[in-house]
């Protein structure tokens, strides 16, 4: 791992040292990576504009001030791995900071990529641990607990069971895991008729949570879209998109993932097909992480398949004014809906189309919640994450909660499991919403009745 870092006056400007790419060998040099950690380090300390976002800040922000006197350079390797490892990818500094690649500036600034390079050269020199491993394969887990018939849903709920998963794993034993479904999306898909041969207006990445674990919020995608007429087709063998490995620096892991992704949703891609991914972590590591963690041809892939990559209300939103889209709504979840914008949504720059197609259910006036939840893909489910991600949570569980309604909603499925757990309320997926509403006997209101 990187060495001390260097005495002396600190500039903003990048180092010999940058690098967010990692087929270039600076970004697996410890003494490049150590340059740029103490720089970004003094950027963000004269900012301080993301003090609100994790911890990896305040806690930088308090080993300069009251352990350093103010110089950054006298953070230590210890101190440094402490600050990396309380990010938890919300991406949400990225978003609002000045000093972006994305907005061009010249310190070329991106918090995130800096801790993803951290993990990634700490797994090469380490390895993975047995908790990294089980957490960044979720097909695997999946597929052990479909294999035990229902045993793996009941032990997650036995207290002696989730001790030793504390133990052992490093599984809070309190945390509120998502249950096993008994059937896949895909199972679904095959023997309803929607698996097609690649070509059509768009094709379903349902991402392995959907795949795995709520497969009816596909089923209601794909509802959702051929009531608007449009030409969706599934597709078999999808893998994981690979940021629960990214989160661990297991970037071979997601290189593999990527790779079979790339082979099933290309051939769509070539036909003029979108890729709809339904969690927008999932878009978002399409469309912004593959074009940069791939190589070679795969690497110019994924850049045409991040072009075709779209959230299912995006791209709803984006045929709203054609005679096919369909207004026509039987039932409505009332006037007061509370909508969450999940933080990877936000960090791909495509506006708020769950929450704007809420707006055409007549009547439906969606409140909304900026704040982050706290889940963040594995990080709640850690000992270490447990605690901060509820404290972190806090704001938009109260945030929802001042809808003062039952009916919530949000992009992210994981981020539904949090409110859940932590705010007594499970919020729908935009699409369930939807397409409940196309139906009389979706909500107990009927559009155009009195309240």
């Amino acid at each position: 791992m990187p060495a001390s870092a260097p005495r002396g006056p600190v500039s903003y400007q990048p180092t010999a040292g940058l690098s967010y790419d990692p087929s270039e060998s600076r970004y697996w040099e410890a003494d490049a990576l150590q340059l740029e950690l103490t720089r970004v380090f003094e950027v963000c300390h004269g900012c301080r504009m993301c003090f609100k976002y994790c911890d990896s800040f305040p806690t930088l922000f308090d080993f300069i001030d009251e352990r350093h006197d103010g110089r950054v350079e006298s953070v230590t390797p210890e101190e440094s791995l402490r600050v990396m490892d309380a990010c938890f990818q919300c991406k949400l500094c990225e978003v609002q900071c000045p000093y972006s690649p994305r907005d061009g500036h010249e310190f070329q600034v991106d918090f995130p990529k800096l801790v993803h390079r951290f993990r990634a050269q700490r797994a090469r020199e380490s390895g993975l641990s047995l908790r990294d491993r089980v957490l960044s394969d979720p097909d695997r887990s999946a597929r052990a607990a479909r294999a035990s018939l229902g045993v793996a849903n009941a032990m997650n709920r036995f207290g002696p069971f989730r001790w030793l998963l504390e133990k052992v794993l490093g599984i809070h034993r309190e945390k509120l895991l998502p249950e096993f479904a008994g059937s896949t999306f895909e199972r679904w898909a095959q023997e309803s008729g929607k698996t097609g041969e690649p070509g059509g207006e768009a094709v379903l990445f349902q991402t392995c949570y959907v795949q795995n674990n709520e497969p009816e919020i596909g089923r209601d995608t794909v509802a959702v879209m051929e009531a608007n007429e449009v030409d969706l087709r599934c597709t078999r063998g999808l893998a994981c998109c690979g940021m629960p490995a990214w989160e661990r620096g297991d970037l071979e892991t997601v290189r593999e993932n990527a790779r079979v992704n790339l082979d099933r949703l290309m051939p769509f891609v070539e036909k003029g097909a979108k890729v709809l991914a339904i969690n927008p972590t999932c878009s978002m590591m399409m469309r912004r992480e593959y074009p940069e963690l791939l190589e070679g041809p795969d690497r110019e892939r994924a850049a045409e398949l991040a072009r075709a990559v779209m959230d299912p209300s995006e791209f709803l939103w984006s045929i709203r004014d054609e005679e096919r889209f369909r207004t026509d709504f039987a039932s409505t979840p009332g006037e007061h809906v509370a909508y969450h914008a999940p933080c990877h949504l936000r960090a791909q720059a495509v506006g708020f189309k769950g929450r704007d197609l809420l707006r055409k259910i007549p009547g439906v006036k969606p409140l909304m919640t900026m704040e982050c939840c706290g889940h963040d893909g594995t990080y709640a489910m850690t000992v270490e994450g447990y605690e901060p991600s509820q404290r972190i949570g806090a704001k938009a569980f109260d945030g929802m909660r001042e809808a003062d309604t039952e009916v919530w909603v949000t992009d992210c499925p994981l981020a539904a499991l949090q409110f859940r757990q932590h705010a007594g309320v499970e919020p729908m997926h935009p699409m369930t919403v939807l397409a409940r509403a196309y139906r009389e006997d979706g909500f107990p209101k009927k559009v155009g009745e009195d309240a």
